[in-house]
This record gives C-alpha cells, structure tokens and sequence, in this order.
C-alpha cells in the first residue's frame, strides 16, 4: 500500500500545503489564506479542511497516511506547543494536539526555521549531512541547528538564534529584539541596505547604488559589477555573519552551514566573503567546514514539516 504525507507551512499571508509519498516526492502543492482575524481561530480547521479535501479528491484513506506536519514562526516545543507569536496571536496552543483532533492523524511540527532546515536536510542542499546549520537570510536571521539528523529545540523552543550573537559594539540602534550589536543588524535584508545608505551618505563616491532603490539584491548586483562602495557593504557582511558562524562552529561542530532565505538569491558570491571572514575568526578545529546554498526555495518549509511525519 502506497504511504503519504502532508506538509504545512504556515506564514503570516498564506498556508503553503504539499501531498509527498514516505520517500519524498513532491506530487502537488497548494496554498490557502492565512485568516489571522479573532486570534487566528481559523487556521488550524483550515489546514485541516485543505488536508482532508485533498485526501478526499485523491481518494486517500487514513490509514494510508502517516501524518501532518507544520512548521509555524515562534518557539515551539517538542510537544507542538507554540509558545507565542504576535502575528498568529497565538500563546501556548497546543498546535499538534488541536490538528490531530481536527484531522484524525497524527501531527508533529516546530518552527517554521527550523523545520525549513530539516526540508534543506531530507531533500535540499543539506543532503547527505547529519550535522549542519541552517542559516536564513531575510527581514532578519535565523538558524536551525540539526544535530545527528535533529534539530536541537532547547529548554523553550528558541535554540539557534544566531542572528542574535552580539557581533558589535559601536552600533547604537537597537535591533527588533530589543538589544544592541546583533549580527541580524548586519547580516539581514535590512542591516545591508542600513549599511549601504550609511555609506553612500558618508562618501560622495560614485558608486551603482546611487541609481535606484538601494536593496540586498541590488548591493550585492553591484558587487558583481565592481562597485567600490557595494563591495565594502559585501565585507562587513561577511565579517558579521562570518564571526557569528565562527562562534556557532565552537559550540556545535556541524559539517556545513547552509544558507538560504532571500538575500542567498546572490548566489556564491556571497558564500565567498562569509567564508573569508569565517576562515579568519573561526577556532582552528573547526576549519574546513562546506559552505553550500539552499536548495528548496519556498518549498523547504512544506519538505521540512512533512519530513516530521514521513515514517
């Protein structure tokens, strides 16, 4: 008998939901709106109606599905409470258990990171890896660190904030999280175009960026051109991000670091100055690790949450 699996990734705008076989092949995908109205109420019986419409279309019994499995922001627990998250306006809710109630299968899920990295792991760029770290690279920075095909969750959830090691201690504005100095002001989305416009304002040097929106793409496209002043942005964000890896390494030993969200869209060049910066700063035990991009995309969520329930 022929096994199944769902999985769901569930975003602040919409619900991404993949069909997979056990051995991971991807036969459909789909989205649905994500109705954040009255605390999200909705969400949960949503999923669980797009799971079971499915089912039904494609004339799949139960029995002939191993489970669900969701990624969600926030902490969650490894029981599939989600601790809090203010775009959900969730608070310890019990996700796993409600969407076993609701479907009839079992559930298992975690964070949306975290289980993006396990999709990279079963499927993506990490394949092959046992121990690695999984590094996004978007509005902010975030981790997923897996050991022994694992990922390591902590005491409440929130293992592998990477983007919050304390990398500097000049900068004054203070990062989302309420600190200061965090290697997510440097390394995400936001902290490369912070630091080109602070460039740019500090220089009357013709630079590339100077002719239209200044973004990660962008710095990065002019990087490839030669751009004096984009190549400088490129350097302290492979110092940044290459010193908070090289303190991850001292604590986690992985075999590789993968990097994906959407400032990885700028390819190997980007590999190049975080590794430089890495080689530099890192423990010398910890050389020599593989520096690879994401592979999934967009799927990785929808991979990583089925891959939960995939035995």
């Amino acid at each position: 008998m022929k096994k199944y699996c769902f999985g769901v990734d569930v975003g602040g705008t919409t619900i991404k939901l993949g069909l997979f076989t056990v051995e991971g092949e991807l036969l459909e995908k789909w989205e649905i709106p994500t109705r954040t109205e009255n605390h999200s109420e909705a969400v949960l019986p949503d999923v669980a109606e797009a799971v079971l419409g499915k089912m039904k279309e494609k004339g799949i019994e139960k029995e002939e599905v191993t489970g669900v499995g969701f990624g969600v922001p926030g902490p969650v627990t490894a029981e599939g409470v989600i601790v809090m998250n203010a775009n959900l306006g969730w608070r310890n809710k019990h996700v796993a258990k409600e969407l076993e109630e609701l479907t009839g299968l079992p559930c298992r899920g975690g964070n949306d990171v975290k289980t993006a990295g396990l999709g990279e792991l079963w499927k993506g760029g990490a394949g092959g890896y046992k121990d690695a770290v999984f590094i996004t690279l978007g509005t902010g920075v975030a981790a997923a660190i897996i050991v022994d095909g694992k990922v390591i969750l902590g005491s409440e959830g929130a293992a592998g904030e990477v983007g919050h090691i304390k990398v500097d201690g000049e900068i004054e504005e203070a990062c989302g999280c309420g600190g200061v100095g965090c290697a997510e002001q440097f390394a995400s989305a936001t902290g490369i175009v912070r630091m080109a416009k602070k460039l740019l304002a500090e220089s009357d040097k013709p630079s590339l960026l100077r002719e239209g929106e200044v973004t990660a793409k962008a710095v990065f496209d002019a990087v490839k051109a030669g751009d004096e002043t984009a190549k400088e942005v490129a350097e302290k964000f492979g110092h940044y991000l290459g010193y908070a890896l090289a303190a991850t390494a001292a604590v986690v030993d992985p075999e590789a670091f993968i990097i994906g969200g959407g400032v990885s869209k700028a390819g190997e060049i980007l590999i190049e100055y975080v590794q430089k910066y890495y080689q530099k700063y890192v423990w010398p035990g910890c050389r020599g690790k593989k520096f690879v991009l994401a592979k999934l995309g967009n799927d990785a969520g929808i991979y990583g949450a089925a891959s939960y329930v995939k035995m």
